[in-house]
């Protein structure tokens, strides 16, 4: 079953079960039982072990602790702690009064997580989860639906992250680049060269940020989006009452301190913003054992370690401050509780997508769409369009688009030497936009998943009113890059993705009524 057509079923059932049922839980079961059925020929007993063996490794391998995975998980317990003491402290309703105040309308609400979220471009991870930490209280005073503000999140963070040099995804592009280039003898560019001149190649990542800024100036609701918006204007209900997340609960039944001010919030967030980029920086100089620069310690930085780090010094600050409030307070206990009960949905969807991300790197679902590429006739100049939709698909179908980076960039990069070394850095761009696009479009993709839990929204309804948006994106990327195939032009390329964008954008303005 390894590597051959049968790898797409645990992906392609898995998406139609989530398209039919809205059941993710179910859905990522699912795709995880019959895909260890498959890797074991139907036999029960072995598929059963190798379900319990994609779950341990999550927490214990060979090595021992799997501390990625631990630190994470403790770090999004941490930020449902923070989230109650902020609530509880009454910081959130003090931030939220002050800046209906500074924000005079709908518009400029919607407008703030989309700028943060371009200004918070160290990791995608902390991007996801501090932008909704920092924008909740706004976007729910001024009645944007979570659904919307989780939009805005995704599609910020990792557009701007696979662009920035100095940000995790930067700075592990940067170093695969120079893999791949010492392994194909390619001299003609620096790994750092390179990935500044494939930036205004990377069509999807701009056209999504645009996309998303024009969404935030003229309200764009489109499908399902508009549904979540119109309710939430109506009736003040940010998320849908039948399935909203259990952090909505507790912040709504939350006892709130009425001697609380801005500072409860304030201080924590920039707290847990300078202690992890401190700790970022940190552990990548340590990896670097002295040799260091700013982009190799990206590039060496243990971000998940960095954010468990964080996010303990931030709770311990918010702990400080809350008990300095006069006035009833709830006591530590609950509030531990209540904050770690909060990320339980959170932590249950991204500990089954990371076993289904398992199962389908051993049945080899990326290396089977990777062997398509080299079974597809084709005319070179449309090498870049070809790549794009295959990284797409594939993304899509693993959740992941590191992973499609490690299986696709070298891919391409010996496809377009074959042909014309010219055509290593669009190839290998295409890639990187077709990632974040499948990463986008994925129920199991991590970032998605923490878009969601960082926006205080339902994972499903963030999926669903994404996709839209994103094909928007998609579509006029493919249409750049068949431009880049027709004429070779880059920067003509990308005004066209743009400028498609935003036809599209008007017109789906103008169509629709107003929310």
């Amino acid at each position: 079953m390894e590597g051959t057509i049968f790898s797409l079923i645990p992906a392609i059932l898995m998406l139609a079960l989530v398209l039919f049922t809205r059941s993710i839980l179910i859905s990522l079961g699912t795709g995880i039982v019959v895909g260890a059925l498959l890797i074991h020929e139907f036999n029960i007993w072995k598929s059963l072990q190798q379900i319990w063996f994609v779950f341990r490794d999550i927490f214990y391998t060979s090595d021992g602790l799997n501390l990625s995975s631990i630190y994470l998980l403790l770090f999004l317990l941490l930020l449902g702690i923070m989230t109650v003491i902020m609530t509880a402290s009454g910081g959130s309703k003090a931030f939220g009064d002050w800046a209906i105040h500074k924000v005079k309308a709908r518009r400029g609400a919607q407008l703030v997580p989309p700028v943060l979220g371009v200004i918070i471009f160290i990791d995608d991870y902390f991007n996801s989860l501090a932008v909704g930490q920092v924008s909740r209280p706004l976007t729910d005073r001024y009645r944007i639906s979570r659904a919307k503000l989780a939009y805005f999140i995704d599609s910020t963070s990792a557009p701007i992250t696979v662009v920035t040099p100095i940000s995790s995804w930067g700075a592990y592009i940067i170093g695969t680049l120079g893999s791949i280039f010492a392994a194909a003898e390619v001299t003609k560019f620096q790994p750092l060269e390179a990935f500044v001149k494939m930036i205004p190649l990377n069509m999807y990542a701009f056209a999504a940020l645009l996309l998303v800024l024009l969404v935030a100036l003229f309200n764009i609701n489109i499908g399902s989006m508009r549904v979540h918006e119109q309710r939430a204007i109506d009736t003040g209900h940010v998320t849908d009452p039948l399935k909203t997340t259990m952090a909505a609960d507790v912040e709504e039944n939350a006892v709130i301190n009425k001697n609380g001010t801005i500072v409860h919030l304030l201080v924590p967030i920039i707290v847990l913003v300078v202690s992890t980029v401190a700790m970022m920086l940190f552990t990548g100089y340590q990896a670097t054992e002295g040799r260091a620069t700013l982009l190799t310690m990206f590039e060496n930085t243990n971000v998940n370690l960095s954010l468990f780090t964080g996010g303990v010094v931030a709770v311990v600050v918010s702990f400080l401050l809350f008990f300095t409030l006069k006035g009833k307070k709830i006591s530590a206990m609950k509030i531990i509780k209540d904050g770690s009960m909060s990320m339980m949905p959170a932590i249950y969807i991204l500990v089954l997508a990371w076993m289904i991300g398992s199962i389908i790197e051993i049945i080899d679902t990326g290396g089977y769409l990777a062997s398509l590429v080299d079974q597809i006739s084709f005319n070179v100049d449309y090498l870049a369009l070809l790549l794009f939709i295959i990284a797409g698909v594939m993304a899509l179908a693993t959740g992941t688009s590191w992973g499609t980076f490690g299986i696709m960039l070298p891919i391409a990069a010996q496809m377009a030497i074959v042909y014309d070394v010219n055509l290593v850095l669009p190839a290998m761009a295409a890639v990187l936009a077709g990632s974040v696009f499948g990463d986008h479009c994925s129920p199991i993709s991590d970032t998605s998943i923490l878009s969601s839990t960082g926006a205080g929204a339902n994972h499903m309804d963030h999926v669903l009113t994404q996709l839209p948006y994103a094909f928007i994106s998609a579509f006029a990327a493919a249409i750049g890059y068949l431009i880049y195939g027709l004429t070779g032009l880059t920067w003509i390329s990308l005004l066209i993705t743009l400028m498609i964008t935003i036809l599209i954008a008007v017109l789906f303005l103008f169509r629709a009524k107003k929310v």
